[in-house]
């Protein structure tokens, strides 16, 4: 039974017993946030300007034969694009050795799993996300069944993993294919991994990047006007080119956001 001292000491629930900022008027706190704003800019044109040159990183030809099983037996590296440009293998730990096998995967890989935003997006924009593990397929199909997850996985049955430096360690790498030939053009790991999930940090790691045509990209690489291209993630295919109500809609929200720094920058 605790003593009357040690009720003392119990503070109530959802009370704040960390050193905390300043409360302050609505003034005050919309001025500090606009002083925060001008960083917050400045940090998303930095990232952008990053991802410019990652769009000029040069590519590595990819020359030895990779073999993976999947759900419908052995397939190349080549087979794991599913006739896209871009691929983007994400190494996930599921296997026997590591923590939660074989009811789980490795924690951090199925955070980063359970972050993954719909496919269809990504494969709006010619990319294709795969997960690859040493698991076997019906151990594979399991976890994905339990956790509800979509993504293609399949088996490293080779040195792939040693090869591009996710033998040890989670990481994603990036492919892109030209016709046959596939070269490696981009890899991030460690912390570099926790942000990965949305559309965008993905396509921003890939070497065509979001394919609009405000991004600073070599001369020739695919791009269409922003916010044209999205759609519901059921209607891509039955939707071959943008639907002129989104048409007036997306152009008068850019408009709006347009005026609205035009004004941000005059005052």
């Amino acid at each position: 039974m605790a003593t009357s001292k040690e009720k003392d000491n119990v503070q109530p629930k959802g009370h704040i017993t960390m050193k905390t900022p300043l409360v302050t008027s609505q003034q005050e706190w919309e001025a500090a946030r606009q002083q925060l704003l001008v960083k917050e800019k400045a940090f998303t044109r930095s990232r952008d300007a990053l991802a410019a040159e990652r769009r000029r990183m040069p590519w590595m030809a990819v020359e030895k034969k990779y073999e993976f099983e999947g759900p419908k037996g052995k397939v190349s590296l080549l087979d794991l694009f599913e006739g896209r440009s871009q691929l983007i293998v994400y190494r996930a730990f599921f296997e026997p050795g590591v923590f939660g096998w074989p009811e789980h995967a490795c924690r951090g890989c199925s955070l980063g799993a359970d972050q993954v935003s719909h496919l269809a997006h990504l494969n709006a924009r010619d990319t294709t996300l795969v997960y690859a593990s040493r698991a076997p397929q019906a151990d594979i199909a399991r976890l994905k069944a339990r956790m509800e997850w979509e993504m293609p996985w399949y088996t490293i049955t080779d040195s792939f993993d040693k090869d591009f430096g996710v033998d040890e360690w989670h990481g994603h790498n990036v492919f892109f294919r030209d016709g046959k030939r596939v070269f490696r053009t981009y890899f991030i790991n460690g912390r570099g991994d926790e942000a990965m999930g949305s559309v965008w940090s993905y396509l921003d790691i890939t070497p065509l990047g979001r394919q609009e045509i405000w991004e600073d990209s070599p001369e020739g690489y695919p791009q269409t006007p922003p916010y044209k291209w999205w759609n519901w993630h059921d209607n891509y295919d039955a939707e071959a080119s943008p639907h002129p109500k989104w048409v007036e809609v997306s152009d008068a929200g850019e408009a709006a956001f347009r005026n609205r720094d035009d004004e941000a920058k005059a005052s």
